[in-house]
């Protein structure tokens, strides 16, 4: 099955057309898929993955989430970079507002059990694309792609979605960015493995006394 998934992304002439298409859905405010990108760190500065050492190939990672109402089948996803080269394939289910964490260490392990060309995630830290694709039949079409730029491929900075899946964020906390090149930061932290819910809580009125109360 992973090797027709290959077979299927060189067939396509829509590559070339699926790369237009993740580029115009940076920070784009069209509807997002249930099965979509969550999150993106392309530089890590630390471990990651949890190996117990660092590794700048290992500890990159994405996430996807089910933005839907119902229980997704990951089998027909895989995910690739800007040179549409598979870099891993999912398997099982993923619960609706579940979210799954992908670390270039997972996809090393993919590549090699599957024969690929091993090199992890392959995330370029002065921009990149994230793609998501999906077969479907005879086809395989891109469901969702993001493309990030240099300032969010800095060290340990992280780009998450919103849970409505409408904008795309900065979470700069390990790595604070003051330019003002969109996304702009936002001192949230990276969310390995959890919503992406920081900088996105609803503004609520407080009383003076309740503002003295958090700082006592």
């Amino acid at each position: 099955m992973r090797i027709s998934r290959l077979h299927a992304v060189r067939r396509l002439s829509g590559v070339t057309l699926g790369l237009a298409l993740a580029a115009s859905l940076h920070s784009s405010a069209l509807a997002a898929p249930d099965v979509r990108l969550a999150e993106i760190l392309a530089a890590p500065a630390r471990d990651w993955d949890g190996s117990g050492v660092f590794s700048s190939r290992d500890d990159e990672w994405i996430e996807i989430i089910n933005g839907g109402a119902s229980t997704a089948d990951l089998s027909p996803y895989f995910v690739t970079d800007g040179d549409s080269i598979p870099r891993f394939s999912f398997t099982g289910t993923l619960a609706p507002g579940a979210v799954l964490l992908v670390t270039g260490s997972m996809s090393v392990t993919w590549e090699r059990a599957t024969g690929h060309p091993v090199f992890g995630l392959s995330l370029g830290n002065t921009g990149d694309q994230v793609l998501l694709w999906k077969v479907t039949g005879p086809d395989t079409v891109l469901v969702d792609g993001y493309a990030f730029k240099s300032h969010e491929s800095a060290a340990d900075r992280a780009t998450g979605r919103t849970p409505d899946g409408s904008t795309w964020k900065l979470e700069d906390q390990l790595n604070p960015y003051a330019g003002t090149t969109q996304p702009t930061g936002t001192g949230c932290p990276p969310t390995p493995g959890v919503p992406n819910d920081c900088g996105v809580t609803p503004t609520q009125k407080l009383t003076w006394g309740r503002v003295k109360s958090l700082y006592r």
